[in-house]
C-alpha cells in the first residue's frame, strides 16, 4: 500500500497516531510526505527521526520550513520567534540529520501522481517538474549548498523563463516547488496572498486552475496551502489540512487506482497567524 500525507510540521504525536490508523508496515507498505516535515510543532527532531528509521520505505519531499531549518543551520537565515527547531539544531548528531534530510526530493512521482510541496507553473508538465526539482537536488547534496543558501531568499525573478540560468534559475525553481500559491498564465508568481483559493489578486488564479497549464490531467498531490483545506479530485489532492494550527493531518492511499482518504485530529501547536 502506498500512501501520501500531508504537512507534518513537527507534529511527531499526531503522525503517529495516522501512522496507527493506516496500520503502516515499512516492512509492506510506502509513504510520501508531501514536504514542512518539520517546524512550528513541538516534535521536529522525532519526525525526523521516525522517518529517517523507516529507510527506503519513505519518501519525503523538502518544503520551505525544511529549507528554512537548512539556512539556519548554516546561520545564514537567522531563526524565527515561532520556530521549533532548536532540538534538532542541539542535537549531537544533527550534521547527519541535516546530510539525511538533503537527500529528499524537490519534486517526485509515485504510483502516477506527480508529488510537489507547493505547486508548478503552468508551463510545466510532470517530465519538466520532475527535471527542474532535480537540478536543485544535486545543488543540495553537493559542495555549492553553502554558497546557494545564502541567495535562496528572495521573490525575484518572478516569472518563469526557460533562459534563466545560475542562481536566478534554482531560486526561482525552489520559489515555484515550495511556496507556489497563485500565479499568472505565463508563469509570474504572487507571494503575498495566503488565504483560501477564491482571494486570488487581479490577473492571478490558483496554479491549479489555469485551464491552459501543461499539468492538466496528470494527476498532483501537493502540501503548503493549508487554507485550501482537504482538496480530493481526480487529478489533484491537496493534503495540507493544518495539523499543526489544530486541524487534521490527512494521509491518502493511491495504490492500484485506489483513493482513500484516512484522518486524524490534531491538538493546536501554535495559533493561525
Amino acid at each position: 500500500m502506498h500512501y501520501l500525507i500531508g504537512d507534518l510540521q513537527g507534529c511527531c504525536d499526531a503522525f503517529e497516531r495516522l501512522l496507527a490508523e493506516i496500520d503502516f508496515s515499512p516492512s509492506r507498505d510506502g509513504l510520501h510526505v508531501l514536504g514542512d516535515l518539520v517546524n512550528r510543532g513541538p516534535g521536529s527532531l522525532a519526525v525526523l527521526q521516525r522517518l529517517q528509521g523507516f529507510g527506503a520505505s519513505a519518501g519525503y519531499l523538502l518544503g520551505n520550513h525544511d529549507l528554512h531549518l537548512l539556512a539556519v543551520a548554516a546561520g545564514v537565515r537567522p531563526p524565527h520567534k515561532r520556530d521549533t527547531l532548536i532540538q534538532i539544531l542541539d542535537h549531537p548528531h544533527r550534521e547527519a540529520l541535516l546530510d539525511w534530510l538533503c537527500q529528499g526530493r524537490l519534486a517526485d512521482h509515485a504510483e502516477g501522481w506527480l508529488l510537489v510541496h507547493a505547486g508548478v507553473v503552468p508551463q510545466w508538465n510532470t517530465a519538466r517538474t520532475l527535471a527542474l526539482a532535480g537540478e536543485v537536488e544535486t545543488m543540495l547534496r553537493g559542495p555549492a549548498l553553502r554558497e546557494f543558501l545564502p541567495q535562496m531568499y528572495g521573490n525575484q525573478p518572478a516569472r518563469w523563463d526557460e533562459a534563466l540560468a545560475g542562481v536566478d534559475r534554482l531560486r526561482f525553481i525552489v520559489n515555484a516547488l515550495t511556496r507556489i500559491r497563485f500565479c499568472s498564465a505565463d508563469g509570474t508568481l504572487e507571494f503575498d496572498s495566503k488565504e483560501g483559493a477564491d482571494t486570488a489578486p487581479p490577473g492571478f488564479k490558483p496554479w491549479f486552475e489555469h485551464p491552459g497549464r501543461a499539468s492538466a490531467g496528470e494527476p498532483i498531490a501537493f502540501g503548503h496551502w493549508s487554507t485550501l483545506g482537504l482538496i480530493n479530485r481526480p487529478d489533484l489532492l491537496a493534503l495540507d489540512t493544518g495539523c499543526v494550527w489544530g486541524g487534521q493531518l490527512t494521509a491518502a492511499r493511491i495504490d492500484g487506482g485506489r483513493r482513500e482518504v484516512i484522518q486524524v485530529a490534531c491538538s493546536q501547536a501554535q495559533a493561525p497567524f
